[in-house]
């Protein structure tokens, strides 16, 4: 699959997941899954059988099929079992799963975006705690973020890390006078830097809303500026924290502000996502919300040096403002895996030295294991983003704590009213509040977990 193919929507992914409706014409997946019947042996014994594992990340980071390709070659070769991968679509990460452990017939090991993606199939009794099943050590250094974890339990090891952030097109920015190299740090450095922009017939900012993507991105991005803690949106999400005060809706308002000041693509509400960043891949727009994952993508169109990566502008005033956002894919055990011990101990295989180092090696994407050696990353673009998003002082991406209703009511919808002139940032959070209570309503036990879950980050 193309990287910059359309995602599904989170709405959509999450509509058949966990506490969704079931999906149809299941069997077939169902049937596939499951590996050998082999038992593997006890501790200290030799594995056997077939495991199977199903996983993501091609569609967003090109290469990595050859290496999970050699690692199970080399899993087999060094420790006996074999594996049979399953390489899921973007459409199925969620869905496929949740089914599939309701069935009771998962995968021996799962691919877990990070957040509620996977708390919700924790919740619900499908996962696994690995705390006790993997090394200590391995769960410790593996990166999985604090959001992989529910009153002291780990569901999640990590895998390769993401980095939340601003892209811009650095070969614009010489055009229209501007630093490259010293890309906008507060806000009205980056209203001035619009400006200049505008100067040369380009969008300053902006990207694809169609899909909801962007609104998510600049929503993690934005509101976290104006929160204390990451517990702080688990609040907002649940009500403890009224949405309607200027500060938690600011982000809204800031966005209303670009649309306003005409720094915004007239096309961002018909384009997607990828569509969007695909326009400053190609010299039309200057600068757009991105990922670190897509950043070698955007060099190859526009050069080694001819892309910069930045965190969003600081307008806030919370303790959180001004730092960059990090998050990380990762594999977790399904609570009914046929194979855990195997499992457990693919999941410590991947986060060896050698599995480790080739992961930059192969696919040119930073390992979220604490140990990986900076030293070996040639690229300065990604050395940078190593450097500040990674070694440096970093935030848990907040939007992985967002219920789906919020997603689709609230955030979808104000993000695509805002960028056509329809809704303001303050109605935005009118919006919010109303969607939140109704969210609240619809679903008690979910509040109380989530209400446990901010103490979780909390005390992190």
């Amino acid at each position: 699959m193309d990287p910059l193919a359309r995602p599904l929507s989170r709405r959509q992914l999450l509509r058949y997941g966990a506490g969704g409706l079931a999906l149809t014409g299941l069997g077939p997946l169902l049937a596939a899954c499951g590996g050998s019947d082999s038992e593997t042996a006890a501790d200290g014994g030799t594995l056997t059988g077939e495991m199977d594992l199903w996983w993501w990340g091609e569609q967003e980071a090109v290469g990595l099929k050859k290496w999970v390709e050699e690692t199970n070659a080399k899993f087999k070769a060094e420790v006996g079992p074999s594996v049979k991968s399953n390489l899921l679509d973007t459409g199925q990460v969620i869905s496929q799963f949740a089914n599939a452990a309701a069935a009771g017939k998962p995968p021996d090991v799962q691919f877990l975006w990070n957040g509620i993606y996977h708390m919700e199939n924790a919740w619900l009794g499908y996962l696994e705690p690995l705390d006790g099943v993997v090394s200590d050590d391995v769960l410790k250094r593996s990166g999985a973020t604090a959001l992989s974890t529910f009153e002291g339990k780990q569901y999640r090891v990590g895998w390769y890390a993401i980095g939340m952030g601003m892209a811009y097109n650095k070969n614009l920015f010489e055009k229209a006078g501007l630093d490259a190299d010293s890309p906008p740090e507060t806000w009205d450095e980056l209203l001035a830097a619009g400006e200049k922009l505008k100067g040369i017939d380009v969008s300053p900012i902006g990207g694809g809303v169609k899909d909801g993507y962007l609104g998510e991105w600049w929503l993690g991005q934005g509101l976290t500026q104006n929160l204390d803690s990451p517990a702080d949106a688990i609040k907002l999400f649940i009500g403890e924290l009224d949405w309607r005060e200027p500060k938690y809706h600011e982000h809204w308002t800031r966005l209303e502000e670009l649309h306003k000041a005409g720094f915004i693509n007239d096309d961002i509400n018909s384009l997607e996502l990828y569509q969007g960043i695909q326009l400053m891949d190609t010299n039309k727009l200057a600068i757009t919300t991105s990922v670190s994952t897509l950043l070698p993508a955007s060099q190859k169109a526009l050069g080694e040096d001819g892309v910069g990566f930045m965190v969003m502008p600081v307008f806030g005033k919370g303790e959180l403002a001004g730092k960059p956002l990090l998050d990380s894919q990762g594999f977790g055990i399904p609570k009914k895996a046929k194979h855990k011990e195997a499992a457990a101990r693919w999941l410590e295989f991947i986060h060896s030295e050698e599995r480790v180092n080739a992961l930059y090696e192969t696919v040119e994407q930073v390992p979220t294991n604490e140990s990986f050696d900076p030293d070996s990353i040639t690229n300065p673009l990604i050395k940078s983003f190593h450097e500040r998003w990674i070694a440096g002082e970093h935030l848990p991406y907040v939007p992985n704590l967002m219920p789906t209703l919020f997603w689709s009511d609230a955030m979808f919808v104000a993000s695509q009213k805002i960028l056509n002139g329809t809704m303001t940032g303050e109605q935005a959070g009118e919006l919010a509040v109303e969607i939140t209570d109704k969210w609240k309503k619809r679903n008690p036990d979910l509040v109380e977990n989530y209400a446990k879950w901010s103490d979780d980050l909390a005390d992190a």
